[in-house]
């Protein structure tokens, strides 16, 4: 099996939480909790992850979808957080997900004659060199017309000339449920809906979890030797419930992005643009551009952040500023706001704050890990996993994960290749067979076997053609969707790639996971008001001018999982 997450996995898996002890215990199904848990089953151990709501539901689906060195980082010489996570871009590229994560070209406009050029040309000369074995061309110098032949829809006055680098970009919830799924593959109990209400201790130390299951209300006790908080920016909620100290603190910090349709930005490559805070990226994003991000203090909800007028009035105003044709709110398809969590510093610029990782017993049987940039997510799951050993009966294994290719990358080379007999086989045109290997990889036959015997599931989505009716299906049946939000917003991405927002095809949706999840018209009814309620509720936080007020309107929609207890803590 390919570490399926189904209706039937789930039942098995309560079971098992409530019948077995458990090496370690996660908390979390972001990516670095993901990570952790595929860390911890490859090394031999007997894991269990949990998650609240949904996997990559919080800031692992809301990022800028790149992994990346981080150019920034240089500036503030962290030389060792760049080397390090050019290392994971190429082993991304090359061995671990080379069907979801892919290079990525980027034009860095220069508009300082005398020293930006040498001094960006260094800057990029140790980028491209730092990463060890390369799967990405090195750097290439432009003059003006050679910069505007890239990208044609920059202002003539915005640059003097231009450096092409590459990169690479990934759609960050598909990556994180796969790694969640291999970890399944290897063992691991993964279980969402699953939240955690309180901690079980044995004299002085952490033994494990109490777990409600936020789809019926049950509750049962998991035990374990350890347990890894990996919760991002609840990790100091979840420290306050385990009635530990905790050793760092996580500072929230929301990033927003806008999409637009190609067709706005005429380019062959995207951009990376300095502003006064950070930078600015314009990352291509299949027929779409992304455009983000902003860095701002969030103190409000945290499982729903939201964007306000002010954010996409600030990322228009900064691309505006060197696009000749200007993009207007009416060009904007899709918005969408995470947060990242950061190890609280001294300063109050959360741009300067660390994105260092930070790892820590906070007591014994309870490891806490927070910061850090989505790109190390597998190095600061082995560190996770390392610094829990010590409340595990005898020696563990070191770390295997840079060997260890997620579901759906064996055969995926071999697959590209077959894509167009694949396509004649089951009467698709050879791009959407392509479109789905980036998606699923070798996984493609298990996606397409479902419409064994009922071929129109290989027709697209009414309202969302970029996918097929076929890939609802399976986000129930193989990838752990339960509600219809997990299917628009995460195993697919309607909810930000078209200007209905998924409420135009909600209904055809739910209609087609209604028989996996086993729903009766009624749950239909009831999922797609709430799906509905929530795009209203973002749509209409979009509109309002600060923080508090975006916040209200976004916290007054109905939650999907209805037994969630807000805050955790």
């Amino acid at each position: 099996m390919t570490g399926r997450l189904g209706p039937a996995e789930r039942e098995e898996a309560w079971q098992r939480l409530g019948s077995e002890t458990f090496d370690v215990v996660v908390i979390g199904g972001g990516v670095v909790g993901v990570g952790a848990a595929l860390d911890a089953a490859t090394r031999g151990l007997r894991v269990a992850l949990v998650e609240a709501r949904d996997l990559a539901s919080g800031t692992s689906s809301r990022s800028s979808k790149l992994f990346h060195g981080g150019l920034r980082y240089l500036e503030q010489l962290e030389f060792g957080l760049v080397r390090e996570a050019l290392r994971e871009r190429e082993l991304m590229l090359t061995r671990i997900a080379p069907h979801l994560v892919k290079p990525v070209a980027f034009l860095y406009p220069l508009a300082n004659r005398v020293w930006e050029r040498p001094y960006t040309a260094a800057g990029l000369f140790l980028y491209d060199t730092m990463g060890g074995a390369r799967s990405v061309p090195g750097q290439k110098h432009l003059t003006r017309a050679g910069a505007l032949r890239l990208v044609p829809a920059l202002k003539r006055d915005a640059l003097i000339g231009g450096i092409r680098y590459y990169d690479a970009q990934a759609d960050d919830a598909r990556h994180t449920m796969m790694v969640g799924r291999t970890a399944a593959h290897y063992g691991a109990v993964v279980r969402t809906s699953t939240q955690v209400v309180g901690f079980l201790r044995e004299a002085d130390r952490v033994s494990g979890v109490r777990v409600r299951d936020v789809e019926d209300g049950r509750e049962v006790d998991v035990r374990a030797h350890a347990v890894i908080n990996a919760t991002g920016v609840w990790t100091d909620e979840l420290q306050r419930l385990s009635g530990s100290r905790g050793r760092f603190r996580v500072r929230a910090s929301k990033g927003v992005h806008i999409v637009v349709p190609r067709d706005r930005i005429v380019a062959e490559a995207g951009m990376i643009l300095r502003t006064e805070k950070s930078v600015l990226f314009v990352i291509p994003w299949r027929n779409h551009w992304i455009v983000g991000t902003t860095d701002t203090d969030w103190n409000l909800d945290l499982a729903h952040p939201a964007a306000t007028k002010h954010d996409i009035d600030y990322i228009l105003d900064h691309v505006n500023s060197v696009l000749a044709t200007p993009l207007t709110h009416d060009d904007i398809e899709g918005v969408y706001a995470g947060l990242r969590p950061l190890l609280a510093g001294e300063s109050d610029s959360t741009s300067k704050l660390s994105r260092e990782h930070a790892v820590a017993r906070v007591a014994p049987g309870l490891v806490a890990i927070a910061g850090g940039k989505y790109t190390t997510y597998r190095v600061m799951g082995a560190d996770a996993v390392d610094a829990a050993q010590v409340d595990m009966p005898g020696r563990i294994q070191p770390s295997i994960t840079d060997k260890v290719p997620l579901v759906g990358a064996d055969g995926y080379h071999a697959l590209v290749n077959q894509a167009d007999q694949l396509a004649a086989k089951h009467g698709l045109h050879p791009y959407r067979v392509r479109h789905l290997l980036d998606r699923y990889g070798s996984l493609v036959h298990e996606v397409l076997g479902l419409a064994a015997g009922n071929p129109e599931l290989l027709k697209p989505i009414g309202a969302a053609p970029d996918y097929l009716q076929v890939e609802a299906v399976y986000a129930a049946s193989h990838e752990g969707a339960m509600h219809l939000e997990d299917v628009l917003t995460r195993r697919t991405r309607i909810s930000i790639e078209y200007a209905h927002r998924g409420v135009e095809c909600a209904e055809a949706v739910a209609r087609l996971v209604a028989p996996v999840l086993g729903w009766d018209d009624d749950t239909v009814k009831r999922e797609i008001e709430v799906y509905s309620a929530r795009v209203e509720s973002e749509r209409t936080s979009q509109t309002k001018a600060d923080d508090q007020a975006a916040d209200a309107v976004r916290a007054a929609a109905p939650e999907a999982r209805p037994q969630l207890t807000e805050p955790v803590s």
